[in-house]
């Protein structure tokens, strides 16, 4: 039923992933036992859908099978279901389970709200997928900037107007200064992409260390006092306690009056009534946002109402290498395990990111 020799893993998938990338997991690390069983998982509607088709259901005989099928493991390749009470019931029910991998870069709310214990959360090793998703949002994020730079919500009226109008400047990125606010994975990629353009790149970090593309870096107890040097703020912050909110209506009040403001990190990161504010007022000139602090965004809020600002469902994220960066990334973890090494982006457990 198990593997229980220390030079294999028994690596059960929980989350929907293709027969092609099932087997690349095998192939790039031989010594796993991968078990795949696409009936008992919801089928993918497109590349990098980790939850699968909404309407697939299984049988009470089909459900006892997925639940003794996860509680073989050794080690989950996705969180069961998506669902933190899935989680919670396997690794309670699983006492040989000895690490689980999510899908998402951060991945961090799901493992809270399963409620482990200390010692669950010490037994259980809990890595995410930072990493394979930041050039794509990165991307994202020189993209909103340009939008805002390039006066698109003016451009696409005149267009849909027909109307030929007199000309008018434009923001050059090489003569912005660009604040990059977190310099994880997708920070740093978010970086080296605007200083390519010629921009000058301030990070605001928790830890203050020199990053390649980035003039300046600062601490987040200086993030109200530099913000206002900036031509347009990224933010590419994770959602955790110590983040909620830390763009907050003090620190907007700082920025420069038409700053462009990206975010592609998570939405809890802004305090989104004082983004509204600053968007009224003018002191954000344009918003580009990935993220939004619920989601889906509500019919009735007032972000849908502005011309300036870009609104993308979460999707920025995803490209049709996903899933393969992903298996990539969990079987290169994989052979660390085997090896006594330390896993690569194992979740801090304290601020779950």
């Amino acid at each position: 039923m198990s593997s229980t020799s220390p030079d294999r893993l028994r690596v059960v998938v929980a989350t929907p992933l293709t027969d092609e990338h099932c087997a690349l997991l095998s192939r790039l690390e031989p010594r796993l036992d991968v078990v795949c069983d696409q009936a008992l998982l919801p089928p993918m509607r497109f590349p990098g859908d980790h939850s699968g088709d909404p309407g697939f259901t299984r049988s009470a005989a089909d459900q006892a099978r997925f639940e003794a099928l996860v509680d073989s493991a050794e080690a989950l390749y996705g969180i069961p279901d998506t669902d933190p009470a899935a989680l919670r019931r396997t690794v309670r029910a699983n006492p040989r389970l000895r690490w689980v991998h999510t899908m998402a870069a951060g991945g961090g709310a799901q493992v809270k709200a399963a409620d482990l214990t200390p010692d669950e959360l010490e037994r259980v090793a809990i890595s995410t997928s930072a990493g394979p998703h930041s050039s794509t949002l990165a991307e994202f994020a020189l993209f909103a900037v340009l939008a805002g730079a390039k006066s698109l919500p003016r451009l696409q009226a005149q267009q849909q107007a027909r109307t030929w109008s007199s000309r008018w400047t434009m923001r050059h990125l090489s003569e912005m200064t660009v604040l990059v606010v977190g310099l994880g994975n997708i920070g740093r990629a978010t970086a080296r992409l605007f200083a390519a353009t010629g921009a000058r790149v301030i990070g605001v970090n928790r830890t203050v260390r020199a990053v390649d593309g980035v003039e300046e870096v600062v601490g987040v107890d200086r993030l109200a006092e530099v913000v206002g040097r900036a031509d347009a703020i990224v933010s590419t912050l994770p959602g955790t306690d110590r983040t909620r909110h830390l763009i907050s209506k003090d620190v907007l009040a700082q920025v420069r009056p038409g700053v462009i403001f990206a975010n592609v990190g998570r939405g809890d990161v802004v305090d989104q009534d004082a983004l509204v504010e600053a968007l009224r007022d003018g002191r954000v000139g344009f918003a580009g946002l990935d993220v939004v602090a619920v989601e889906p965004l509500p019919a009735d809020d007032p972000l849908w109402g502005f011309e300036n600002v870009l609104i993308s469902p979460h999707t920025a994220a995803l490209s049709n290498q996903e899933d393969r960066r992903i298996a990539e990334l969990f079987a290169a973890n994989a052979t660390r395990l085997l090896n006594g090494e330390e896993l690569a982006n194992r979740m801090n457990t304290v601020d779950f990111y």
